[in-house]
């Protein structure tokens, strides 16, 4: 009598199509959190006002829906902004006008694909 190894072939070819799966997915859902990758104004700039563009890139889209920018004013004063268009699925616009000379915060928030929040900040001088 002759034993066949039947079970080994199915359960090889199903762990190298569960590694292979793990290994294509997995690098996907760690680049989905939104990351800023650039900011205008630029962290610890300097710029003109009263009136600041604002331009926010994220490595990621973000859900424009759910996310919110607010701003700390040199007075201690935190002010939420309103969002602009987006032109791009990972960028966020907002116009912020009368500003005073003084140091400021951009605080945000935003909604990334893959279902997380990020939140971070943006430090600028009016001069």
């Amino acid at each position: 009598m002759r034993r066949q190894k039947v079970g080994f072939t199915s359960w090889f070819v199903v762990a190298v199509i569960t590694i292979c799966a793990i290994a294509t997915l997995a690098p996907r859902v760690a680049w989905a959190h939104a990351v800023l990758v650039s900011a205008q104004p630029g962290e610890n700039s300097t710029v003109a006002g009263p009136d600041v563009a604002v331009l926010l890139k994220y490595n990621s889209r973000v859900d424009i829906e759910h996310s919110t920018l607010m701003l700390l004013a040199p007075d201690g004063k935190v002010g939420k902004i309103a969002i602009g268009s987006q032109p791009a699925p990972g960028v966020l616009s907002a116009k912020l006008t009368g500003l005073v000379k003084g140091a400021y915060e951009l605080r945000w928030q935003v909604l990334a694909i893959d279902g997380h929040v990020t939140r971070g900040k943006v430090l600028f001088q009016i001069k």
